[in-house]
């Protein structure tokens, strides 16, 4: 009898404990879903958006209107509502700026953000004895040197020779690069800023 009785009283003791962590689990508010992050910018404020570069096109509490999508060789976007919009030549902020404005004639306080993701109208290309060759997206303000530690060079590379080759006006020109004086701090000048278009050979 004993044995029941104290099995009776535990349960009896038991069922207020279980209701009032019942209560406890309903009083705690359910985790929050996490939050959707924006796209990092791949560029400065002072980019100017060129043709097969990706946009992240963001429109606050428009779901429908906002879309990462290409630039066209044309250099416009397609968007909803907007059709073909100018986007090449502009930086992110002024094509912000044209699309709030022309979306005003749809929604009462258009909030528009543009993202660039991909720089992929801003290129050079790295060909020859590098561990990286072809194309490479153009950083803002990159050297001949910082594309170069970024291919890397093969065993078999002539650090001397190097040369770029850059087409202005429709001529070509070729100027030459030696690594080994650059790293040591000689013959600076040679250590250009790229510029879109530019092709670093590595005999």
């Amino acid at each position: 009898m004993k044995g029941k009785f104290a099995f009776i009283l535990c349960f009896l003791l038991a069922l207020p404990l279980a209701g009032w962590a019942q209560d406890d689990a309903k009083d705690k508010p359910a985790a929050a879903p996490p939050e959707a992050k924006e796209p990092m910018p791949a560029t400065g404020s002072d980019y100017v958006i060129g043709a097969n570069d990706d946009l992240h096109i963001s429109v606050w509490k428009e779901p429908d209107l906002t879309a990462t999508l290409p630039v066209r060789p044309d250099g416009k976007i397609s968007l909803p509502l907007l059709n073909d919009v100018q986007a090449a030549g502009l930086t992110p902020m002024q094509l912000a700026a044209s699309l709030t404005e022309k979306l005003k004639k749809y929604l009462a306080d258009p909030r528009v953000t543009v993202v660039v993701t991909q720089m992929n109208s801003k290129r050079i290309y790295v060909l020859g004895e590098v561990a990286h060759t072809g194309a490479m997206a153009l950083l803002p303000d990159m050297t001949v040197l910082q594309a170069l530690a970024s291919a890397g060079f093969t065993q078999f590379a002539n650090t001397k020779g190097i040369y770029i080759l850059r087409t202005e006006n429709g001529k070509q020109q070729k100027m030459p690069f030696n690594y080994k004086q650059v790293v040591k701090g000689e013959a600076m000048a040679q250590n250009i800023m790229l510029k879109p278009g530019d092709t670093i050979v590595v005999p």
